[in-house]
């Protein structure tokens, strides 16, 4: 080495890293801090404000339970009222039908003539009350029996005109009070009537008189009666005094404001059973009956099979039709028809 010539020695301190392979951070680019470094995830749900999430989430829950609430009380409410009403109509509906009365009128003393007051049973456990007027020991109709279902209202001691008018054509007669009514047990409804009426058919069958000898006589809501004992039990004859084609048919013309037809459970539906009957048909209306119009008859006579015929009547609803001459000719034009249809003897 030369003298007097000195070397640069490099300072002291950390060895200064080589150029190659080194890079450098621009001067605006900033380290991320540990918050930038978490998962999206994590930030999302970082700015939701939970506590108030949650907040809002009950408070809906708690509206649509108080709707719900809501919603229950009204529907309880609506049924409430729809069965008050369905039951109201149902005793509307009852108390229009059926007018029982437990105290007698009369008796059949009130004839003059000899009569029995027996008693039989329903085939569902119930006694019922009835009297039975045998025919003259000389009739030769002695042998035909006529069950009378008589109408809506009081009992058998209200008949008695009737009775003594089928009297003198001949025949026994067997008057007999539904269920409720009279001093019979029980209280009326429609298949219970119709239990009633068998029972009169059974009780007749009981004293010796054939099925084909026994005429069935309908009067106003007796009609409906008999026309089905005329179905369900082998009878020889039906006759409809006063008759509608149904209850439902006749409310709804009485009672046009009702849904009679939609929830209307008393039927007495003789028009449609008229077309299944095969025996003698005769029925009996008055053009001025201003409770069951005449057109009534008109149609149940439409229906009816032959041998059938219509005979006008005259006076009311509730009038005495059976002391008229037209009533008597009628009874014995009708019952020398049976004969001629082949009644036993």
């Amino acid at each position: 080495m030369g003298t007097g010539a000195e070397i640069a020695l490099p300072p002291q301190g950390e060895p200064e890293a080589p150029i190659i392979g080194r890079e450098k951070l621009p001067q605006n680019r900033s380290v991320p801090d540990q918050d930038s470094r978490k998962c999206p995830l994590q930030l999302s749900m970082a700015m939701i404000p939970a506590p108030c999430s949650w907040e809002i989430i009950l408070k809906s829950w708690r509206m649509i339970a108080d709707t719900q609430r809501r919603w229950l009380k009204r529907l309880a409410k609506l049924a409430v009222v729809s069965v008050a009403l369905l039951l109201m109509l149902r005793w509307f509906e009852h108390k229009q039908t059926y007018h029982p009365s437990h105290s007698f009128h009369l008796t059949g003393d009130e004839l003059g003539r000899a009569w029995e007051d027996v008693y039989f049973s329903t085939s569902d456990g119930l006694r019922l009350n009835a009297w039975f007027f045998p025919a003259n020991a000389n009739s030769p109709r002695r042998h035909l029996a006529v069950i009378v279902c008589h109408g809506n209202g009081g009992n058998i001691s209200h008949r008695l005109g009737l009775y003594d008018a089928l009297l003198h054509a001949g025949v026994n007669v067997l008057a007999f009070d539904y269920r409720g009514y009279g001093r019979s047990q029980g209280r009326p409804n429609e298949e219970g009537t119709y239990r009633d009426a068998q029972a009169a058919f059974a009780w007749l069958g009981q004293q010796g008189y054939a099925g084909t000898n026994i005429v069935v006589y309908g009067e106003s809501l007796g009609g409906g009666i008999a026309s089905e004992l005329a179905v369900r039990e082998p009878v020889g004859g039906l006759i409809l005094q006063s008759t509608f084609t149904s209850v439902t048919d006749l409310g709804a013309e009485l009672f046009p404001l009702l849904p009679v037809r939609t929830l209307g459970s008393i039927r007495y539906d003789t028009r449609s059973r008229l077309p299944n009957i095969r025996v003698p048909a005769l029925i009996l209306h008055s053009r001025s009956d201003r409770l069951i119009p005449f057109h009534h008859a008109e149609r149940n006579f439409a229906v009816a099979n032959e041998p059938k015929r219509l005979v006008e009547i005259t006076g009311d609803h509730n009038d005495g039709v059976a002391e008229t001459p037209a009533f008597a000719q009628a009874m014995e034009i009708y019952l020398d028809a049976m004969r001629s249809n082949g009644a036993a003897r």
